[in-house]
């Protein structure tokens, strides 16, 4: 089926077009124009772009019976979907909440709301082998099983690996350096949430850059806002700039709020981390239904955190001069780091990519073109996705639709899921998938391999 979509504004910084012309599809890819379309879509007024990537995000659970928890209005590919995002890049931060490369076997036997890629996360495959202490070092047969299993897992199409230093206190340089050594051969990336924030994440930043400088792959630093957006970012990319000039794969990303969000007993709410981020236990939501609204004090903290250690939080302590300073620096891409729990968590999940367009671009703190380069093209190089985000003849015909004067995202930390607006239309492989907000198809997704 030939399809035509007229009469847009088409922006594609990877060919660098800003211009009205003619959008073509036929067999599910971006093609040459033809004599007549079967479908035609009417842009008129409205910026035609190449589907949204988003680089950093934590993929839908997989229930008991093996099947993706990705196919209502709660769950996060669909939040996704909604913000005009077609391919997610999911296992961040060192997490899975599967095998990742059985999980790409799902979303190709099941479909998703989007097309799904996937990171080998390091603290997965580590408890998997067996260390299960994340304050404990790991054996050298620990090492060997992770390196093993993380190998395997890159064979099988996952795009990287990424680790989550933070949360795995217990890693040293030796393990971080073996187990993303299989990224070597293919040349794939590592991601990670660096050890510490704050005033100390210029040591913390320093040892990931150094590990991967050795290894000679694509690095990428992971939601920076919630690492240096506390007065840090300035110094904080002047140290990124120092190690891109020999090496330019050296990508950061950023969501753009000033709030972090992660469960409550994780790491990073470890003795010491009023004092880190200077602030009281008020700066905290607890997003359990259950205690959503009310304020958070030392007692609920401590019996929350030892009964519900999984309650996922929202923590009011970054700088939004420092989160919008990091999207001023041209190698920070948009990433959401959306997570949800059974609907609860950030508004980042439903709000990322239209908050950048609208109050961003509106803003004067990036171009049109910038931005969407910052959610499409960029992203595609640095994941070496080729077909992906760009509108060139013979890539995949993953398109997003907007109107640039309604774009607008409605989440916010009170209703995280509210869906954007300004959203007219979402193909994937050439299929519409989304209009006005409304799902046509949750299942045409599919995996995205490397």
């Amino acid at each position: 089926m030939k399809l035509l979509i007229q009469n847009g504004t088409v922006i594609d910084p990877a060919s660098g077009v800003h211009a009205v012309r003619d959008v073509w599809i036929d067999g599910g890819r971006i093609s040459d124009p033809a004599e007549r379309a079967d479908t035609v879509i009417d842009a008129s007024g409205k910026i035609v772009c190449p589907g949204l990537i988003d680089i950093h995000m934590h993929e839908d659970p997989v229930d008991d019976a093996g099947h993706l928890e990705a196919f209502d209005e709660r769950s996060v590919f669909a939040c996704m979907l909604h913000m005009g995002v077609t391919t997610a890049v999911a296992g961040n931060c060192g997490e899975n909440k599967y095998h990742p490369a059985d999980y790409l076997d799902l979303v190709d036997r099941d479909g998703a709301p989007v097309n799904v890629a996937m990171l080998a996360g390091h603290g997965w495959f580590r408890h998997a082998a067996g260390c299960t202490d994340r304050y404990a070092p790991a054996t050298p047969e620990q090492r060997s099983r992770m390196t093993a299993g993380i190998e395997e897992a890159l064979q099988r199409g996952c795009l990287g690996v990424s680790f989550g230093i933070r949360y795995e206190p217990g890693m040293d340089a030796r393990e971080l350096t073996e187990t993303a050594g299989p990224c070597r051969k293919q040349q794939k990336l590592i991601s990670a949430h660096i050890r510490d924030d704050a005033a100390q994440v210029f040591a913390a930043a320093r040892e990931y850059l150094d590990a991967g400088l050795r290894l000679d792959v694509p690095i990428q630093i992971s939601h920076i806002g919630s690492m240096a957006g506390f007065g840090q970012m300035e110094a904080f990319l002047r140290l990124v700039d120092g190690y891109r000039r020999d090496r330019p794969d050296i990508c950061c990303d950023c969501y753009p709020y000033d709030a972090f969000s992660t469960s409550l007993g994780s790491t990073t709410y470890d003795e010491g981390w009023l004092e880190r981020y200077g602030c009281g236990y008020d700066v905290l939501e607890l997003c359990m239904e259950s205690y959503a609204g009310q304020p958070c004090t030392e007692a609920l903290f401590r019996r929350v955190r030892a009964e519900h250690p999984d309650c996922m939080t929202v923590c009011h302590v970054m700088r939004q001069a420092d989160v919008d300073l990091a999207y001023r620096h041209e190698a920070v891409m948009v990433a959401s780091d959306a997570t949800l729990d059974r609907g609860q968590g950030h508004p980042r999940a439903c709000g990322t990519f239209p908050r950048v367009l609208s109050r961003y671009v509106c803003g004067g703190v990036l171009s049109m073109d910038d931005a969407i380069r910052r959610m499409t093209a960029l992203p595609a190089w640095q994941l070496g996705l080729t077909r992906k985000g760009r509108l060139s003849a013979g890539a995949d015909a993953d398109v997003l639709i907007f109107d640039p004067e309604r774009i607008q995202d409605n989440a916010t930390f009170s209703e995280p899921l509210a869906p954007p607006s300004g959203i007219e239309w979402v193909l994937i492989g050439g299929k519409p998938v989304l209009r006005d907000g409304v799902i046509l198809d949750r299942r045409a997704g599919r995996s995205v391999r490397g």
